[in-house]
C-alpha cells in the first residue's frame, strides 16, 4: 500500500544571494556562514509570487509524467508562506496547470510539509481507488518574512518550489509523522498583534507576544537541539514499522536546514555522509521545498535510480517532524 512517484519538477528564481552579499547589511562573512551552516548561496524571489514558483514546478512535473492535467484528482500544496490568507495556493496552481478535476488545498507543517503532504496523498490514493494521480507541490517564498537584521537567521533561508506527481502502487512504503507543540514558539512568524496593555492587565502570555510581527523568529539553540534528535527519531519510527534499518536505505534526503544537523544525525544513525543528498550549499533552507528540490536534483543527475530505497526526513516549525521511506 505505497506510492509511485511518476515524476518531479522544480523551479528556483534566477536571483542569487551569496554569503558575501550579506556583508552589506549584517556583520558576517562567507567563512562564518559556510563553516557554521554549509550554505554558500540561496535563491531569492524577486517579482515571482509563491504561487508562480509552485505552478512552474507543477507544470514541469506534469509534463515529465506524461499525463493529462485533467487526470489529476487532487492538488496538495505544502507551504508556510502563502501569498494569500485565502484562496489556497493549491487553488491557484490548479488554475495555472489546468487540473480542472482536482480538489485543492494547502497544508502547513513548515519544513516537514513535503513528508506530511506525501503521506496525506498516499492515504487519499489508498481510500479512493478511482483517483488516478495526486499532485504534491511544496513552494516557499521565505525571503518575504526573513528579518534581514538578524544575522543568525537571515543567512539560512532561500526561495523555491518543487513538485511530484504521485500514483498508487504496491511498492514499499512507510511513514511516521509527529509534532511537539511545546516548542512552537521557538520558530515562528507571528501575524497576530496583542496590545501590551492587554498582556499587562490580564497576564496573558502564549509564548509569542514578544516575538516580532510578520518576521521569522528562530531560537537557534533550541531548534538545533530539537532537530538533531528529531531527524534520526523520525527515520527510526518509520523504519520500525517495516523492520528496516539504516543499512537498508540507499539514499537519505533530509530537510536541508544546516549541514551540522545532518552530520550529527548521520553519526547517530551510523550512516556515512556520502549517503545523504545535500543541496543546501546552493539552495539554503527552503523549508517544505527543500526535500523535493533535493529529490528532483538527485533524480535529474542520475544519482537516485528506480528501485532504490529512499528515506525522506523533515523537521521544523511546529515543532514538527516526519519520515517517509519509499521505493523510488
Amino acid at each position: 500500500m505505497g506510492i509511485n512517484i511518476l515524476a518531479t519538477g522544480a523551479y528556483v528564481p534566477d536571483q542569487k544571494l551569496t554569503n558575501d552579499d550579506f556583508k552589506r547589511f549584517v556583520d558576517t562573512n562567507d567563512e562564518w556562514i559556510r563553516t557554521r551552516t554549509g550554505i554558500t548561496e540561496r535563491r531569492m524571489a524577486g517579482w515571482e509570487p509563491n504561487w508562480y514558483m509552485g505552478a512552474q514546478a507543477a507544470k514541469q512535473a506534469i509534463e515529465r509524467a506524461g499525463i493529462s492535467p485533467e487526470d489529476i484528482g487532487m492538488i496538495i500544496t505544502a507551504t508556510a508562506t502563502s501569498d494569500f490568507h485565502t484562496p489556497s495556493l493549491a487553488s491557484v496552481i490548479q488554475r495555472e496547470t489546468g487540473a480542472v478535476n482536482a480538489a485543492a488545498f494547502d497544508m502547513n507543517a513548515a519544513c516537514s510539509g513535503f513528508v506530511y503532504a506525501l503521506d496525506t496523498a498516499r492515504r487519499f490514493l489508498q481510500t479512493d481507488r478511482d483517483m488516478k494521480y495526486i499532485l504534491v507541490v511544496a513552494s516557499e517564498a521565505l525571503s518575504r518574512f526573513v528579518d534581514f537584521e538578524d544575522r543568525g537567521s537571515c543567512i539560512l533561508f532561500g526561495d523555491g518550489a518543487a513538485a511530484a506527481v504521485i500514483e498508487y502502487s504496491d511498492k514499499l512504503y512507510s511513514a511516521a509523522l509527529g509534532s511537539d507543540g511545546t516548542g512552537a514558539h521557538f520558530l515562528c512568524a507571528r501575524s497576530l498583534q496583542i496590545a501590551p496593555e492587554i498582556k499587562q492587565e490580564t497576564g496573558f502570555d502564549d509564548g509569542f507576544t514578544d516575538k516580532p510581527l510578520h518576521k521569522l523568529y528562530q531560537d537557534g539553540k533550541a531548534v538545533y537541539k530539537f532537530a538533531v534528535k528529531a531527524l534520526p527519531a523520525a527515520f527510526e519510527l518509520a523504519a520500525g514499522k517495516i523492520g528496516a534499518t539504516a543499512e537498508d536505505i540507499d539514499w537519505f534526503i533530509p530537510h536541508q536546514a544546516n549541514v551540522r544537523i545532518i552530520e550529527t544525525a548521520a553519526k547517530h544513525l551510523g550512516v556515512p555522509m556520502e549517503k545523504f543528498i545535500i543541496t543546501l550549499d546552493h539552495y539554503g533552507n527552503t523549508s517544505s521545498a527543500s526535500i523535493p528540490l533535493a529529490l528532483n536534483e538527485a533524480v535529474g543527475k542520475g544519482v537516485i535510480k528506480r528501485g532504490q530505497r529512499i528515506a525522506m526526513i523533515g523537521f521544523g516549525a511546529g515543532l514538527t517532524y516526519g519520515g517517509a521511506i519509499i521505493e523510488y
